[in-house]
């Protein structure tokens, strides 16, 4: 039952309709964003009954723009009743129906980075918006948003919405109030720097700006977010982990990183995660996390004291994580600071840190070059997020994966990707078991030795010698490919070590 604590302007009470009645206001052909991000914080009964809508007669396909990817209540469902005709910027890959619908056309899909969104929607590369969808966890006497715990691209998205719909979720706790730091930034020619210099900075004020003429209806919802516990860290993650700390502190030794560890961006996924989780064995100290967003393992890191602050666009609201939330909200209210997507992988903010970026690929060649998106270069996986905004900006730019995958049958290290997200100028460092290589400042050719003796999986690197050796006998160049190398006889290669 929404109270005055959650509506504190009594007008707001005449605003509130069923989630059906708020469904009608979405017609075809509209472009609609929603709040939220991987998935946290996202708004789900206007998005489930408008498909069940569709569904039931209803001629609707919109336009679905948003922070990253957001939960099955939007995703899935809307996909599923083919309700969606483009999406942008980024989806997950858990969501199968968007997954298949996208690979077979269906819907017009826009891969970007993370960072390019909101400005986009600002320049009007993108076109209006017709309607916003934003779960809020409260509205406050004049009409400003409260936020839960993902922000994304809301700020930007209310800012140039024309109708702006508010799920207030009565489930999302009150103490989330005054963890935002809202600011969006001035359009070319009257912008200026912005004024982030250390990674506890707050630059703007709590609350998305709406007002309360802009509202066009509320929705009561108690529905939490569709996140799960994330797989514990299992004996390859650990190596990765040990692998990378070692890394690290060979790094502080030798004078290139300070002593006081520069902030840590991570990627999304369970290795990522368990990747940070390993820092809760090491010796490092009052450290600090610039990132998209803060998963399970960085409130670990908080509870421990390893983690000072850490900034993010959101957290992921896992049961594991509400659990530590609700125990410890005075310590996260002031540890976390939640932004908006384009300010937290702003380029000019993460070079002027000094980010350490860890990153998560599908797969990376001899020479560097990393696909974070595509299966075998046609069917998209998952959108390449903000990777790209934090590794190629980052102090250093670090690729962890485990060395193979489906249970050993693939190498994640190829002779070639087979589509290029980062290229080998923006990658530096690839992590995997089996140790780590050191790619900065390498020519292509010694790049191919250092990856297949450091990264590669023992089965694979005989494989991958004798296609180097070959490309380098029958092409030569400064980057050796025998171009001739088909796709079948690529997959040959890999399952059977045959070249013929």
């Amino acid at each position: 039952m929404l109270t005055e604590q959650r509506l504190r302007q009594p007008s707001l009470f005449e605003k509130i309709v069923s989630a059906e009645q708020a469904a009608e206001l979405i017609t075809d052909g509209m472009s609609v964003g929603v709040s939220g991000f991987t998935p946290s914080g996202y708004p789900k009964k206007v998005t489930q009954a408008l498909a069940k809508a569709v569904r039931d007669g209803k001629q609707c396909r919109i336009a679905l723009w948003s922070g990253a990817s957001v939960g099955p209540e939007i995703e899935e469902e809307l996909a599923a009743a083919n309700a969606v005709s483009r999406r942008a910027p980024y989806y997950a890959a858990s969501n199968k129906s968007m997954r298949t619908a996208i690979n077979a056309g269906e819907i017009r899909y826009t891969d970007m980075h993370l960072s390019h969104m909101a400005q986009q929607i600002d320049y009007g590369f993108l076109g209006p918006v017709d309607t916003v969808i934003v779960e809020a966890v409260a509205i406050t006497e004049n009409g400003e948003l409260v936020l839960g715990p993902g922000v994304g691209n809301t700020p930007m998205l209310v800012r140039h919405a024309k109708n702006v719909i508010v799920e207030v979720n009565t489930c999302q706790p009150l103490e989330l109030e005054g963890m935002h730091d809202i600011f969006i930034p001035a359009k070319p020619p009257f912008r200026r720097e912005i004024p982030i210099f250390n990674v506890g900075d707050r630059i703007g004020g709590p609350y998305v700006e709406c007002g309360l003429e802009r509202i066009t209806c509320i929705v009561e919802s108690d529905v939490v977010d569709h996140v799960r516990n994330l797989v514990p860290p299992d004996e390859k993650s650990e190596q990765i982990a040990g692998n990378l700390i070692d890394f690290l502190k060979n790094e502080q030794k030798h004078y290139r990183i300070p002593q006081q560890m520069l902030p840590i961006q991570s990627g999304v996924g369970s290795i990522a995660n368990a990747v940070l989780a390993g820092l809760l064995n090491s010796d490092f100290e009052n450290l600090q996390m610039y990132s998209e967003i803060l998963q399970d393992a960085v409130f670990d890191l908080i509870l421990s004291g390893k983690v000072k602050r850490a900034s993010g666009c959101a957290f992921t609201p896992s049961p594991s994580v509400l659990k530590k939330f609700s125990a410890n909200r005075e310590l996260f209210h002031e540890s976390i600071i939640l932004r908006p997507l384009d300010i937290s992988n702003h380029p000019e903010v993460i070079r002027r840190l000094g980010i350490i970026a860890l990153n998560t690929p599908l797969e990376f060649d001899i020479y560097g070059n990393a696909n974070s998106t595509h299966v075998v270069g046609t069917h998209m996986m998952n959108g390449i997020g903000g990777s790209g905004d934090y590794m190629r900006n980052g102090y250093l730019s670090i690729f962890t994966t485990e060395s193979t995958a489906k249970g050993g049958a693939i190498s994640r290290i190829v002779p070639m990707v087979s589509h290029v997200d980062h290229t080998e100028h923006d990658t530096m460092v690839f992590i995997t078991e089996w140790g780590v290589a050191d790619v900065r400042g390498l020519s292509p050719r010694e790049r191919a030795k250092t990856i297949i003796d450091k990264c590669a999986h023992p089965d694979y690197r005989p494989l991958l010698w004798d296609y180097y050796k070959a490309a380098e006998k029958s092409r030569g160049g400064h980057t050796p490919h025998d171009f001739g190398f088909s796709l079948s006889m690529y997959q040959k290669y890999l399952y059977t070590g045959s070249m013929k």
